[in-house]
């Protein structure tokens, strides 16, 4: 295998350019910050790149996401088969995590396939945080390889910590009367805990914990945060006496990295009513890709939005009869604009017509978000919705579903200071028309509301600063491109 940087040429030909490797696992969530990073490595950073994708026909976007990478052509995108399931044993039933995690390890022979497909090897592997049993490959193929974790640096600490608290905590962790200590770092409340720790005899907390254990064989980690951010929390990882001895690797801090404005993203009905209203005055409700909520539930939330008298954008989807993260496979499937108003109070879509519109299953987030007329985000808290609300400089009502996002909700609440929630998890129980009222009048209208908005206003100016030539995560990728090199050498001399 050659692993050389430079062609034997001529010693003044140009440094030849590393190739990169980035496989990402199913769902918008995993795809759309491993397809900006790859935009990163390339435009900024002189790599050539392949993305590697396992589809989860969950989502129209998805292909549109594609799409945006491939067209102009910046790098290649490769969809890899989907693996037999059923065959492999996983139960239809299976939680979330553990259909990700087995559908990755499915995988592997399928990816090994491809990347011996390839024109010429690559000098670097990078995987996302379900993608950890492929870093034996990037083991065989003798280069680099690193974990890319699309979250914060809070959640990468319980996640690489979990293991130590598997072994210390007895019985399960939301009966747990005190915080869960993570050295360094903000304790995390039990009901915070992440989806996969919500049930020890779970397959999935298995799953988890033995995946948790992966992410330090890796050569480093990248992180979809800045370091102004998150500062304390990102000392914690990188302290030996702290975390420091779990992850030996660099910590990389490369974000925000979430989708670009697209000039013409809105369409015209919704740019035109977007113009009408006042700046700031909007509240955009969404949850995501795969959130969804009882039917019980969707009723609160439009009494509580007509009762507000604020303007709203309402990404509107079919009520769930099982879990809140139900459609995160089959998302987009059902539902026309007519069927899914009958899940509405009656008459509601004509009573607030003239303050509100209703998106039928998807909109446009990041070109909503950054019209100068939404004043406040009502949002699940995945961790792009949540870059993507602070870029673009919104306050949020955080409203939690599955998945990291209670933690995500209590890092904005708590210690970043740029949300508000309602006083119980809407995953616990059902939030009344009346505390959502009160909810979307203090985001848009109150004093509080618009303290919030300077302080995230603030942190859009800190992102933007960190992404730019010299900015703290920008600088970040530059060293992990070195330490890449060297590594390579490394690895070739050993050899």
């Amino acid at each position: 295998m050659d692993f050389h940087l430079f062609s034997s040429n001529s010693l003044m030909e140009k440094p030849k350019r590393l190739r990169a490797a980035l496989l990402s696992s199913p769902g918008l969530g995993h795809l759309i910050p491993v397809i900006e990073l790859s935009k990163r490595l390339v435009a900024d950073h002189g790599f050539e790149v392949t993305v590697f994708v396992l589809p989860s026909q969950a989502s129209g976007a998805e292909a549109e996401i594609i799409e945006s990478a491939v067209t102009p052509k910046l790098l290649d995108v490769v969809e890899l088969p989907p693996p037999d399931l059923l065959a492999a044993g996983l139960s239809p039933d299976a939680a979330v995590v553990t259909r990700l995690l087995v559908t990755m390890r499915e995988a592997r022979p399928a990816f090994r396939s491809a990347l011996a497909a390839m024109e010429a090897q690559p000098d670097v592997l990078i995987v996302d945080l379900f993608g950890t049993d492929h870093l034996c490959i990037g083991e065989e193929l003798g280069i680099p390889k690193y974990v890319y974790v699309p979250s914060n640096a809070w959640f990468l600490a319980l996640f690489i910590y979990s293991p130590t608290l598997d072994k210390k905590v007895t019985g399960e962790y939301v009966d747990q009367t005190e915080p869960l200590e993570i050295p360094g770092c903000k304790p995390v409340r039990p009901e915070d805990v992440v989806d996969p720790m919500l049930d020890r005899s779970d397959q999935q907390y298995c799953e988890y914990v033995q995946q948790a254990v992966k992410i330090p064989m890796g050569d480093g980690i990248l992180l979809n945060v800045w370091e102004d951010l998150q500062a304390e929390t990102l000392a914690a990882l990188r302290n030996e006496e702290f975390l420091g001895w779990v992850a030996d690797g660099p910590v990389y801090t490369v974000g925000p990295l979430i989708r670009p404005v697209r000039p013409a993203g809105l369409g015209k009905e919704l740019l035109e009513w977007l113009n009408k209203q006042p700046s700031e005055s909007v509240l955009f409700v969404s949850f995501g890709s795969g959130g969804t909520m009882s039917a019980e539930q969707l009723v609160e939330l439009a009494w509580g939005l007509e009762l507000s008298r604020q303007r709203f954008v309402w990404v509107l989807r079919k009520p769930t009869t099982k879990s809140l993260d139900g459609s995160f496979f089959d998302a987009g499937k059902v539902g026309g604009r007519e069927e899914l108003l009958t899940f509405l109070p009656e008459e509601f879509a004509v009573r607030t017509q003239e303050v509100g519109l209703i998106l039928p299953l998807w909109g446009p987030q990041v070109d909503i978000l950054s019209h100068p007329s939404v004043g406040g985000f009502l949002s699940h808290c995945g961790w792009n919705s949540t870059l993507e609300s602070i870029v673009n400089g919104v306050p949020m009502i955080a409203w939690p579903l599955y998945a990291e996002q209670r933690l995500n909700a209590t890092l904005l609440t708590e210690e970043i200071g740029v949300a508000i929630r309602p006083k119980e998890l809407p995953s616990k129980k059902i939030v009344g028309r009346e505390e959502i009222e009160k909810l979307v009048r203090t985001i848009l209208v109150e004093k509080e509301g618009h303290m919030m908005r300077a302080r995230v206003k603030e942190l859009k100016s800190s992102a933007e600063k960190a992404l730019i030539k010299e900015g703290t995560s920008y600088e970040s990728l530059s060293k992990m491109k070195e330490d890449c090199k060297m590594r390579i050498h490394q690895i070739k001399k050993a050899h």
